[in-house]
């Protein structure tokens, strides 16, 4: 059994029911809204996913009335271009492809280096050659969820990539099996049914990397690379509930909550919040101060980072081992943070004095 995150004789769900999340939580799963993607899990009105699943899975977009020159194609979902005189590092919403070949030695194993990954880069730059030329040169045009930009933490601009024609190129790479549907920072704002339906076709058909095939040596001797998705699915899926979850709440009139990668959301909120607030995010590193304390900094722009205090006296009521889980892959990694908000040189600072002040954000992977 994985730690939790309560005093360590209380169970997380009932500490959930005791703060009201429980109901909140429910409501925002069922809401099924959608998140921008990684560095972005701001609030956005939700739709009824009734209403519009019937329309997203056949979504095809208009032909883009504004293009830009490509620069370069990095790999299958890392595509430059020139925009307003500079070059612009696209980060493809919702897909992931796997990555090339390269030699290096400090790969992420979930996210390894596979000659499937390398044939898609390949794939990448004919496709572009081929289907992006206008007067002879490669362009395409950009989509931003809720025609807002945004970018991640590595300033990266969030979008969908538009061929001249309309064609959603995120969401064919997910038709051709060439990417999963990657919605681990969040379900898709723009179509998350048609990429939930581009994925059960692609991998009802076993193309790309849904073919048992993929990535398999030609014999018992040569090595192998494969992504686990049948765990990393179930793990994508798990964390879009939590954000899920958080924008249901963020949506509601008279919101109190903020998402720790959106400082100018956290800004607003504290200067408008009379109370305490809760913050939305996920555990990137634990330091223990000098004084006794400990110190929780959160995933989000380092110059205005959020970081939940600990303080000495206080330290020995929260289950460290819990704390260091939720930093885990194939756990759920998003956390709720309540407490007054605060603002210095370094970004946010929030003062946790009681393990209630921090809780679960969303189910585990698979339900569990």
């Amino acid at each position: 059994m994985p730690p939790t995150l309560d005093a360590p004789h209380d169970r997380l769900s009932r500490l959930a029911q005791a703060s009201g999340l429980a109901a909140a939580l429910l409501a925002g799963l069922l809401a099924a809204c959608a998140s921008p993607g990684p560095g972005a899990l701001h609030a956005t009105a939700l739709q009824d996913p009734a209403a519009t699943a019937a329309a997203e899975s056949a979504w095809a977009p208009a032909a883009p009335t504004e293009l830009f020159d490509v620069v370069r194609v990095v790999d299958g979902d890392t595509i430059h271009i020139q925009r307003a005189g500079q070059v612009e590092k696209l980060r493809l919403l919702n897909v992931d492809t796997e990555e090339k070949l390269s030699g290096r030695s400090d790969v992420d194993p979930l996210k390894p280096e596979t000659v499937f990954g390398q044939q898609c880069a390949d794939w990448a730059v004919e496709f572009f050659a081929e289907h992006s030329l206008v007067d002879g040169v490669q362009r395409v045009g950009l989509l931003f969820p809720g025609g807002v930009e945004r970018r991640d933490v590595y300033g990266r601009l969030l979008c969908h990539v538009l061929l001249p024609d309309g064609t959603d190129f995120n969401l064919l790479l997910i038709e051709r099996g060439k990417s999963p549907y990657f919605n681990k920072y969040g379900n898709s704002l723009v179509c998350d049914a048609a990429m939930r339906a581009a994925q059960t076709r692609a991998r009802a058909a076993r193309i790309g990397i849904w073919n048992p095939a993929t990535n398999r040596a030609a014999n018992e001797a040569g090595p192998e690379v494969l992504r686990p998705y049948a765990e990393l699915l179930p793990w994508w899926d798990a964390r879009a509930a939590a954000v899920d979850a958080y924008r249901a709440r963020a949506a509601a009139v008279d919101s109190a909550v903020g998402a720790a990668d959106d400082p100018d959301g956290l800004e607003a909120l504290r200067q408008r919040a009379t109370a305490e607030v809760e913050v939305f995010g996920a555990i990137d590193r634990i330091f223990d101060e000098d004084d006794g304390g400990v110190t929780l900094l959160l995933r989000g722009d380092r110059s205005r980072a959020v970081r939940a205090r600990i303080a000495a006296d206080a330290v020995s009521k929260f289950d460290r081992d819990a704390l260091e889980h939720s930093r885990e892959s194939f756990t759920q990694n998003f956390l709720w943070f309540r407490g007054k908000l605060r603002t210095d040189r370094s970004g946010f600072d929030m003062v946790i004095e009681d393990p209630a002040q921090i809780h679960s954000a969303g189910p585990e992977p698979g339900g569990a």
